[in-house]
């Protein structure tokens, strides 16, 4: 804390604060201050207060990339415009001046800076390009960059008259990126070497190293990864089979280094150790199992998945449940039981009552595992209201149904999945849970699904001997029910029934995506054109029509699950190297949706695989790392690695 010292901005010494490298807060309010000097770095800060100064400008706050709540109230000369350009420029920032703008600031830097880079560029089409011969001189680009700049940031208007100084400045920094990426005009004047050198020092605060150097605590909780190393390796995608020939065309040349350039699309982020046994540094032995984002409050969840999740994800394995921000690697909230071995995890958003009878939407976690006990967490209230003592038997995997918020269904090891109706909790947090359905499953059920076009109708179910179908329509008055449908494969010659199906979810309303025990097997079927609700009968067996198959690794280790993300047609898959095989099936969706879509053929490649990178544990490489789950963001920012070496591994989409 500074505050209330006279200090001016002269007092700020770069030398003795570039030195605080891990200063996290400082306070600086009821000051002289008329600016920030460019270069006090401090890398690490999260908290900054600079109410009551003399401040004119924020754009030297971009030096602190990693500032997540900023206030500067009472400082006269600062306006609108200064709010939006900090939004803009700090893209951890949650708070400002006491507010969340989380989803104003991803509106200004994604959908304000889409429109305004169409605008600039129209502009450039219209009335400069012509301007500008084939073959120009240094005095000729000088000139016409000069006009352009001056014309685009007069004409170019977007918003509401009071943010125009904030378009102004926006316009100027698209049209001179414009005009040096997209036409090759280098713009060398001493603004843009400046901006190149700052660049460039946000980029050094965190290095691979660094980054996986993580501490993150949440009152007594630590998640170390600080005797880990990284060492990102190069990711090239090869298909080819050695001993082979090593001469290769120029064709074929050129399409390697192009795919190369394309496999480029993820960086890993953040490599955390927070579910050790006991807070222990050495533990790289708990497996991590589930993972899943958490709903926006205020977007209306259940409508648009693409703006439906945030950027915190709930992770399980081990005693503990933990919930991290995938942005800052900051593990926000740690859960833990010492007696448990969570196994799954699931989010729902109840509207709750409460005081003066007032109603808010409050985001639930429910997580469960061995102990077969469903714990309910009101995350924003740091509290486990309650548990609902559900199998006898562990819980493998819990889903909420995303039409009734309140409904449950846990898969268990006894061999039947049940529905639970978990109610909404009182302001005192009494609530009553009640068992709704049983559904009798002949093997144990892993992973579980939904019917998208039907929620409330059918429910899909990987199991230990099989994928099978049940109604789970509850005007039906059997409360316990048998599989209406088990699915057979193909096996070589013929079709089978009989296989472990560790990995199932939906692509779209109709593909399925089921991996088996099979090696290297994951299979895309059609859901509408397998089962036909109209044929009566229970227990009935049924071939699955299958749409393609996916080249996958061949091993035969089991548990190894898939997941999707539907919005942007992926499949993802985890292997028993640490690598995430990313399957891109845009292209294949359209033909499969058809009444006469054909099996494609030959198996789809992925898209790209992503290697696990060199990590050294206590200056050792692990022997062996498995993938056992990877799961991404609705809107594909994120994916999450869940490994079995208690490592959480986030990459972020470049």
């Amino acid at each position: 804390s500074l505050s209330k010292l006279q200090l001016k901005t002269g007092d700020l010494d770069p030398r003795l604060f570039s030195r605080l490298r891990h200063l996290q807060k400082l306070d600086l309010s009821d000051n002289l201050l008329d600016k920030f000097p460019n270069s006090l770095t401090l890398p690490d800060l999260r908290v900054l207060n600079c109410n009551n100064n003399k401040l004119e400008d924020v754009t030297a706050l971009k030096q602190f990339p990693l500032l997540e709540e900023l206030t500067y109230e009472n400082n006269v000369y600062l306006t609108l415009n200064d709010d939006y350009k900090v939004m803009f420029l700090l893209e951890n920032l949650r708070l400002l001046n006491g507010k969340d703008i989380t989803k104003l600031a991803n509106h200004v830097r994604h959908v304000n800076s889409r429109k305004l880079t169409s605008k600039v560029t129209a502009h450039w089409e219209k009335f400069f390009r012509d301007q500008l011969p084939e073959k120009y001189t240094a005095e000729q680009v000088k000139s016409i960059k000069k006009k352009f700049l001056k014309s685009v940031q007069t004409n170019v208007v977007y918003g509401p008259s009071s943010l125009s100084e904030f378009t102004r400045w926006r316009v100027k920094m698209i049209a001179e990126e414009f005009l040096s990426y997209s036409l090759g005009l280098e713009l060398n004047s001493d603004t843009e070497q400046e901006k190149k050198t700052d660049e460039n020092e946000e980029e050094s605060t965190e290095s691979p190293g660094e980054a996986a150097e993580e501490v993150a605590q949440v009152g007594d909780v630590s998640s170390y990864i600080s005797n880990v190393t990284v060492k990102p390796r190069k990711r090239k995608r090869n298909h080819s089979k050695s001993g082979a020939g090593n001469k290769r065309s120029k064709s074929q040349a050129d399409s390697e280094e192009e795919e190369e350039a394309e496999d480029v699309s993820a960086e890993p982020l953040h490599f955390l150790q927070c579910h050790s046994k006991g807070n222990s540094r050495e533990d790289f032995k708990t497996q991590l199992w589930s993972c899943v984002f958490e709903p926006v409050l205020d977007s209306g969840a259940r409508k648009d998945p693409i703006v439906s999740s945030s950027r915190t994800v709930a992770t399980c394995g081990g005693e503990s449940v933990c919930l991290i921000d995938c942005e800052t690697g900051t593990v926000l909230k740690k859960y833990k039981v010492a007696t448990e071995e969570f196994f799954s995890v699931a989010w729902t958003t109840l509207t709750m009552v409460i005081s003066d009878s007032r109603k808010k939407a409050h985001n639930i976690l429910a997580a469960a595992g061995r102990r077969g006990i469903v714990k309910l967490i009101h995350v924003a209230a740091d509290f486990c209201y309650g548990e609902i003592k559900a199998h006898k038997k562990p819980i493998a995997t819990v889903c909420f149904s995303p039409t009734q918020e309140t409904h449950l269904f846990t898969a268990s090891y006894d061999k039947r999945i049940a529905l639970w109706d978990i109610g909404i909790p009182d302001c005192d947090y009494n609530f009553k849970a009640s068992q709704l359905l049983v559904l009798e499953a002949v093997s144990i059920p892993l992973r579980i699904a939904l019917v998208p076009t039907c929620p409330e109708q059918y429910l899909l179910a990987g199991c230990e001997g099989g994928c099978f179908a049940w109604n789970i329509k509850l005007d039906k008055g059997q409360k316990s029910r048998p599989f209406e449908a088990i699915f057979q494969f193909p096996d070589d010659e013929s079709m089978t029934t009989s296989h472990r199906v560790d990995g199932l979810a939906f692509l779209n309303d109709d593909v399925v995506v089921s991996k088996s025990s099979k090696p290297g097997c994951i299979y895309l079927w059609s859901w509408s054109r397998s089962f036909d609700p109209k044929e009566k009968g229970c227990q009935r067996t049924v071939s699955a029509v299958i749409l393609a198959e996916l080249e996958w690794s061949t091993t035969d280790m089991s548990y190894l699950t898939l997941s999707t993300c539907p919005a942007k047609e992926y499949v993802f898959c985890g292997d028993e190297k640490g690598s995430v095989w990313m399957y891109n099936l845009a292209n294949y969706t359209t033909a499969w949706g058809s009444a006469k879509g054909k099996r494609s053929e030959r198996r789809i490649s992925p898209t790209q695989i992503l290697q696990w990178p060199e990590l050294r544990m206590n200056g050792e490489q692990p022997p062996e790392i498995l993938v056992n789950n990877v799961v991404s963001d609705p809107a594909f920012t994120y994916l999450v690695v869940l490994t079995s070496v208690n490592i959480t591994a986030i990459w972020k989409k470049s």
